[in-house]
């Protein structure tokens, strides 16, 4: 009973404590999205309720993140502020969220290379700082980079001095307070409530949030529209895999900490569930939030109930203090999300960026690009690929292919075998993948073996062949065919026999062997053979 009750109380203020830092931020990523405040504090209470009761039974705390922020103003700037529109497609990426939880991609997600994921994140952090430039000048919100880089002239020929200073304000609060003090009161809170009384107390003319009430979200997909669902299926599947992404990021984090085990699938439907029903109700989608996350096992949360705990604080706070809320000034919340775009600069990487490969630096700086200056969805796909591309690259660099006179490594019947039939049989080893990025290596080798008769070619890696590899052995074979040469091809593993056994049923020419030994007692049975 004693053991219940204390973690009853340790979710409680675990609960507490993620409230205080899931209230600026959502306020904050409301009026960041262009969905405004109200949304994304509902998003807040809502998402952190349903992942609650449907997820995990651990401390994870859900609701509006930076990254989801930005996808949804991207979103609202591609369908010109059509709300109907945008809440359709949030609901199309929720239900294929909710797909990916009963496949195997959650557990998959993890080998998203490190560059992209990085990349990414420094690019929805740079994207966060550049749109609070206008607001902190007392200027107008931006849904774009570009155009809020150029309109900063114009924010500061009509600068608000008033807003400049709350801004400043609130800018030294949240990077200078102490880790001491912050750690039990979030310096994001002292900088709302600060700059808020300062606002007040000298009646400072500034935006104000202003149009938030406590009202009950209503039923928001009214209008069904299949041509907007089919033309942004691509864009609906990236957000999808961009919040399940930061959500997994999150569970990992957290089984680190509780040192316990996770079921990533059943926390991507939880966070898919409650996604679909945000959108439904015109509420501000997320993740899960590992800050809020992390602050509420460190404050003594150990289960699930910390999350609803967190949505009925964050529910009471909108229900007894929504004037106050309203009052709270926009620049005071830029300040706030310009320090939170800075926490999510992967800073870290600049320690290593020299000794890192040139390939990843390179993969990086593109993300990072595509993501603040073109479309953050477009980043994604493009980094992996590219990073895929790359890797490939490397694999095949690596993949040669070594010939059975090198005195390391070959044995003396391989030695001996070429040497009695004077070189025109030659034993040659596959040293790494033979796929379809080492393909142009290993052919164009074969270019360089004129003279012979019997190539036997060794293939010792466990790997199948691609699509891409058969055909390229199948395009060797017709070009040493061409030569008066007759490929062997050793398959030391079963697996790859068995594999090319079956493709050599269906009319594929391959002189195929399960040991080197029966290929060259094969050739030397048959030399002078090939010219007949």
């Amino acid at each position: 009973m004693i053991k219940k009750l204390n973690t009853i109380k340790g979710d409680f203020f675990g609960g507490v404590i993620a409230s205080i830092i899931a209230l600026p931020q959502a306020l904050a990523f409301g009026v960041a999205s262009g969905l405004g405040a109200a949304a994304g504090i509902w998003g807040a209470i809502i998402l952190s309720f349903i992942a609650a009761f449907t997820g995990l039974n651990c401390p994870i705390i859900s609701g509006p993140t930076g990254p989801s922020a930005i996808i949804i103003a991207h979103i609202y700037a591609l369908m010109s502020g059509d709300i109907s529109s945008v809440f359709l497609i949030l609901a199309f990426s929720a239900i294929i969220q909710m797909i990916i939880s009963i496949t195997s991609i959650p557990s998959l997600i993890k080998y998203i290379p490190y560059p992209v994921i990085s990349g990414f994140l420094s690019g929805i952090g740079i994207i966060i700082i550049i749109l609070q430039i206008s607001p902190i000048l007392g200027g107008e919100n931006y849904s774009s980079v570009i155009e809020a880089l150029k309109n900063i002239p114009l924010c500061i020929q009509n600068i608000n001095f008033d807003a400049v200073l709350l801004g400043v304000i609130s800018l030294l609060v949240v990077f200078l307070i102490p880790k001491r003090i912050s750690k039990y009161i979030p310096s994001q809170i002292i900088a709302l409530i600060l700059g808020s009384l300062i606002c007040f107390y000298f009646n400072f003319e500034v935006e104000k949030i202003s149009a938030i009430t406590f009202e009950i979200p209503k039923f928001a997909l009214h209008n069904f529209n299949f041509s907007i669902l089919s033309n942004s299926l691509a864009i609906a599947i990236s957000i999808s895999f961009v919040l399940t992404s930061e959500s997994l990021l999150t569970g990992l984090v957290m089984e680190s900490l509780a040192k316990k085990k996770y079921n990533p699938k059943r926390l991507v439907f939880s966070q898919g569930l409650g996604n679909l029903i945000c959108a439904s109700f015109g509420i501000m989608q997320g993740s899960a939030a590992t800050m809020r996350s992390v602050a509420a096992y460190k404050a003594g949360a150990t289960t699930k109930l910390s999350a609803v705990f967190s949505s009925l604080i964050l529910l009471i706070a909108l229900y007894k203090f929504s004037f106050l809320i309203s009052q709270i000034p926009i620049c005071v919340l830029s300040a706030i999300l310009i320090k939170i775009g800075y926490d999510i600069l992967d800073l870290k990487i600049f320690k290593i960026i020299k000794h890192a490969p040139k390939d990843d630096v390179l993969t990086l700086c593109i993300v990072i690009f595509l993501t603040v200056f073109y479309n953050l969805i477009f980043a994604i796909i493009t980094g992996i690929v590219l990073a895929s591309i790359l890797y490939a690259k490397r694999v095949a660099d690596n993949t040669n292919i070594k010939e059975t006179y090198n005195p390391e490594g070959y044995s003396l019947n391989e030695a001996k075998a070429e040497k009695e039939s004077h070189y025109k049989i030659r034993i040659l080893h596959i040293d790494g993948q033979f796929f379809f990025g080492s393909i142009s290596q290993i052919v164009s080798h074969f270019d360089e073996l004129l003279g012979v008769e019997y190539i036997i070619l060794t293939y010792s890696s466990s790997h199948k062949l691609d699509m891409s590899a058969i055909f390229a052995l199948e395009d060797i074979i017709l070009r040493l065919d061409a030569q008066k040469i007759k490929l062997c091809f050793v398959a030391s593993y079963d697996e790859i026999y068995n594999q090319l056994e079956a493709i050599q049923k269906e009319g594929f020419d391959l002189l195929l062997y399960k040991n080197e030994q029966e290929a060259i007692d094969f050739a030397i049975e048959n030399i002078g053979g090939c010219n007949k």
